[in-house]
């Protein structure tokens, strides 16, 4: 077993940000008022973030990319039943996590978008919809994906602490620093400085995106 580069840096950036953001817009949202206005800009940026991921996990190094954990069912089901993953990216259960989360994070912020709370804030495309659209995609923005993005976090947390008792396998230092024990021949992620920049380029343009969005 050697160390290998898995995860590029992109990724790595874009775990923890998403990460620290997600959970700065779930308290924003809880504490209300002022802190709305931290709620939006958070907001916007899970939105850069998840588009950024969209696109990098089609261009993205290898084991970033949607089609190295994307799992058949029966390879799925061999797994629950104790079968070793043969891929060295995300295991199946992690694929079904990865999937999840980004779904739902992705109908949550961009919900956002068409919400208000009926005092002083409000997305910038409410003004395209009635106010009977927009109070429906509210409660889905608040009372549904919200409690899901809870659900699902929880759920993500406990994978990682049985990985860690169970299967003696620690998920979080290979996040921190790219790198995994795997068979001497797999090949490494490309994390080159070129790949850095296309990454770079890539959130550039999300971020431009987003932000002609909100200033519709």
């Amino acid at each position: 077993m050697a160390g290998k580069r898995i995860w590029d840096l992109p990724l790595r950036l874009f775990h923890w940000t998403l990460a620290a953001l997600v959970v700065v817009s779930l308290v924003t949202q809880q504490i209300g008022g002022n802190a709305m206005e931290w709620h939006f800009l958070s907001g916007y940026a899970v939105l850069v973030l998840l588009l950024f991921r969209l696109v990098w996990g089609v261009v993205g190094s290898r084991y970033a990319r949607f089609a190295d954990f994307l799992y058949a069912p029966a390879e799925i089901l061999a797994y629950l039943r104790g079968a070793k993953a043969r891929r060295h990216g995300h295991n199946p259960l992690g694929s079904l996590s990865v999937f999840a989360l980004l779904g739902v994070l992705l109908l949550q912020a961009s919900s956002g978008l068409l919400a208000n709370d009926d005092i002083a804030s409000e997305g910038p495309l409410v003004k395209f919809i009635s106010k009977e659209w927009s109070d429906s995609i509210t409660w889905f923005h608040k009372d549904v994906s919200g409690t899901l993005i809870y659900v699902l976090v929880a759920l993500h947390l406990a994978a990682i602490v049985w990985y860690r008792i169970v299967r003696r396998e620690n998920l979080v230092s290979p996040m921190i620093t790219g790198d995994k024990q795997v068979d001497a021949e797999v090949p490494a992620a490309d994390d080159s400085a070129r790949r850095r920049g296309l990454a770079a380029l890539i959130l550039a343009l999300a971020a431009a995106l987003v932000y002609a969005i909100a200033h519709l």
